[in-house]
């Protein structure tokens, strides 16, 4: 059987080059039968004969061709890099808010006067470690100074004085779990959208926990709206598992600055401080995590069978959840979060 040379890698052609030679030159054997035996084409080897001949073993070295010269200079390209990295295209006139290869074409074309095939600029934008990703959505309300102020100076304090009063931290955070998944993409054959059978009941539940750095966790579910009255009963509810002082960070939902609440967490006698995150800022809360991993992992993924209860199932993800403390540790080391376990 002939072997197609295009269907193997660089490495591996060199190997049989320079295995068939020797087998030639250093062992004698017929440069047919060498041929035959390796599954090449009669004639193929005494092309790498005459090489070897006229120019060493060098010459069966495996040469890839590097390709032309980029048109830009290394200080143009770290300029493109620049304009992508923490940029949005919006700030150089463009009405899409992605970057794209289009775009960068474009932008090149119009600052360094060079024109850049899609492929070239997929090339440059690889060269320069800049790969296409899922972006994570921001507000145009948050406030970087803010944002900064607690978590380069609020926080520390908070943790300094945990350590100090014996105290632990927690994130508390509520979000809703719907019975009709998500649905990825999938593959099918192009014009025919495919079709996935999926569960017709519409159940929907709330859920509200908190998560420590020590991994400690606590969860309730409910179904109905968020209320003052509500948040109390699960602040009593979640002050009841606890040993000496608490500071739960959380956001400024209406429920969780009303005017009873505050009344209840004075009423605590000093276990209980509650601590607002920045606005518009749900990245600085792991609790967010949380709900990231069990909607990727949990009902996203399991659609409900018949008369399967949505409840039951977010209970029974949320007590799995609450055994891997390792996991929910890990929630405070992810990228877009400041905080480090002492």
């Amino acid at each position: 059987m002939t072997i197609d040379g295009r269907t193997l890698d660089h490495k591996t052609l060199e190997h049989l080059r320079i295995a068939a030679c020797k087998r030639v030159r250093e062992d004698g054997e017929l440069p047919s039968v060498v041929a035959a035996s390796l599954g090449f084409c009669r004639t193929s080897i005494y092309p790498w004969l005459r090489r070897v001949e006229d120019e060493g073993w060098d010459a069966l070295v495996e040469k890839i061709a590097e390709g032309p010269d980029c048109k830009l200079t290394e200080k143009q390209r770290q300029r493109v890099k620049r304009w992508i990295v923490g940029k949005d295209p919006r700030q150089y006139g463009f009405e899409f808010g992605l970057w794209t290869r289009r775009i960068v074409q474009t932008l090149i074309q119009q600052k360094f006067g060079v024109e850049l095939c899609l492929t070239s600029v997929g090339k440059l934008l690889a060269q320069l470690e800049l790969t296409p990703q899922k972006p994570l959505r921001r507000a145009y309300e948050r406030d970087p100074v803010r944002i900064e102020l607690w978590t380069k100076e609020e926080f520390p304090k908070l943790k300094k004085r945990a350590r100090k009063h014996g105290a632990k931290i927690y994130f508390l955070d509520e979000t809703g779990f719907s019975s009709e998944p998500n649905l990825r993409r999938t593959y099918g054959l192009r014009g025919e959208t495919p079709v996935v059978q999926t569960s017709g009941q519409r159940q929907k539940v709330n859920v509200i926990s908190a998560v420590s750095m020590q991994g400690a966790f606590w969860c309730q579910v409910y179904t109905h709206t968020l209320k003052q009255g509500e948040f109390i009963i699960f602040l009593k509810d979640f002050m009841t598992g606890q040993r000496g002082k608490v500071f739960l960070v959380l956001d400024s939902h209406p429920a969780h600055i009303a005017k009873s609440v505050k009344e209840y967490v004075q009423s605590t006698e000093g276990r209980l401080e509650l601590h607002f995150l920045p606005p518009y800022a749900p990245d600085l809360n792991p609790d967010e995590f949380v709900w990231s991993y069990l909607k990727g992992n949990g009902v996203a993924r399991k659609p409900l069978r018949q008369n399967e209860s949505l409840k039951d199932r977010v209970e029974a993800d949320l007590a799995t959840l609450k055994k891997d403390r390792k996991l929910l540790r890990s929630f405070f080391k992810a990228k877009s979060v400041v905080y480090v376990n002492d």
